[in-house]
């Protein structure tokens, strides 16, 4: 089931997804989501392999969300990747019904890279990191959008 905002997620340990053409970010957050951490970079393969990593992931880790980075233009249009997004997302609900919410992911990646460069990681290995951290920072921001609650109609 897809939800408008992260806050109507069940409470528990959320996963967050950063994807990508070639890879998939994975980020996790404990059951008080007080801390995020990356988890791995998918490298894209058929999809079945992908969504079996995916779930492996979640399972391992109790998760009861899954949060969506949504590659929004920066005016806030969608383009082929959203797109794609989406695709990722009702192709996940087509093998199994879990709680899906996006997070707009403009800069994640800008702000991974920031994070990883002040963490002192050299460049040469932000490649294998980046996704992974972009998928924490969209599960960060939409901790934060939880936090806030939903908005008034």
């Amino acid at each position: 089931m897809i939800f408008l905002h992260p806050a109507l997620l069940p409470k528990g340990p959320l996963m967050a997804l950063d994807p990508g053409t070639r890879t998939i970010g994975v980020a996790a957050c404990n059951s008080d989501r007080t801390l995020v951490s990356p988890i791995e970079t998918i490298e894209r393969m058929k999809f079945s392999e992908d969504a079996a990593r995916i779930f492996k992931l979640y399972d391992e880790r109790a998760c009861k969300g899954l949060i969506i980075g949504l590659p929004l233009h920066m005016d806030g249009g969608d383009g082929r990747r959203a797109q794609s997004a989406r695709s990722l997302a009702t192709n996940l609900l087509r093998l199994r019904d879990l709680p899906i919410a996006y997070q707009d992911e403009r800069l994640s990646t800008f702000e991974a890279g920031e994070t990883l460069s002040e963490a002192g990681i050299p460049i040469h290995r932000h490649k294998e990191m980046i996704d992974a951290e972009a998928a924490a920072v969209i599960l960060e921001d939409a901790l934060l959008r939880i936090a806030e609650g939903v908005p008034e109609a």
